[in-house]
This record gives C-alpha cells, structure tokens and sequence, in this order.
C-alpha cells in the first residue's frame, strides 16, 4: 500500500483559516462567503434543430463577505481604513488562507479591491458573558481562489 499523508486522504478542516490585511496577518472568529457566480445567458434562435434553449455563461457576480471579530482596543487598523473611506475610497486586496494541520497555507481566496461597505458593532447584554464581537462586511470586484 502507498504511503500518503493526511492531507491528501481527509478534507480539510474550516476552522484553521487565516487573513492577510496590509501584509499583517489578522484573527477572526467567523468569515461567511466568499462566493462567485456566474449569469446565466438563455438563447435560442429560429433555425435550432435544438427544442430547449441553450444556455451560455454570462458575466461573474461576487458576493459580499462578513468577517467578524472580537474587539481589541489596540487593534484599530479596519476602523482606521473605514474612517480613511468617508473622503475617498481606498481599496484593498485581502486574502482568506486555509490551511492544514501544520499551517501551511492549501487554499487561498483573494478578494481584490474590496473596500468596507459595513461596519457593525456588538450587541450589548447586561446578563451576557460573551465576547464582544465586531462585524465588517466587505464589498469587491473580482474573487481570486487558488490551490497551493
């Protein structure tokens, strides 16, 4: 029997992922998307021998992605790049890794110009004991997904 390692035997588990903002790698609890599609062209012309129509790729949409995280007060560098988006917008590329037992880096899903389009802060509960979690929401063009 060949030898082979784990990681080509099992899936990859969802809960060791990391992001890369400005180079800086950045912890967060929850990440919900990335997602891409694409439009659906329907045609059919008069001369199809073809009864149905036939159905061509259209143009890729992309949706929003929410990362949400616990609120340190010495990490302001999102709230820093929102405040910088009431003048002009500035656009960055962020990377979501996930990666395997060892952590090294299997999967990575680019989000490129993305820009925050929401920011939500954490529900305040007098009888709650749970950390206070932040929530950003993240608008882009294009979605970049490679394997490594």
């Amino acid at each position: 029997m060949p030898d082979s390692d784990s990681s080509t035997i099992y899936p990859l588990v969802s809960f060791r992922y990391s992001v890369i903002f400005d180079n800086d790698p950045i912890g967060f609890s929850e990440i919900s998307g990335p997602n891409l599609e694409y439009e659906v062209i329907k045609y059919r012309d008069g001369l199809s021998k073809q009864y149905g129509e036939m159905k061509l790729p259209g143009r890729p949409k992309v949706s929003d992605v929410t990362l949400k995280k616990g609120i340190f007060p010495s990490d302001s560098k999102f709230f820093e790049w929102i405040m910088t988006n009431h003048n002009k917008l500035k656009r960055k590329d962020i990377a979501i890794n996930l990666l395997d037992e060892e952590g090294k880096t299997k999967m990575v899903w680019t989000l490129l110009k993305a820009w925050p389009m929401k920011i939500e802060g954490p529900t305040f509960k007098g009888d709650s004991n749970e950390v206070a979690l932040e929530s950003l929401t993240l608008a882009y063009e294009e979605l970049k997904i490679e394997a490594r």
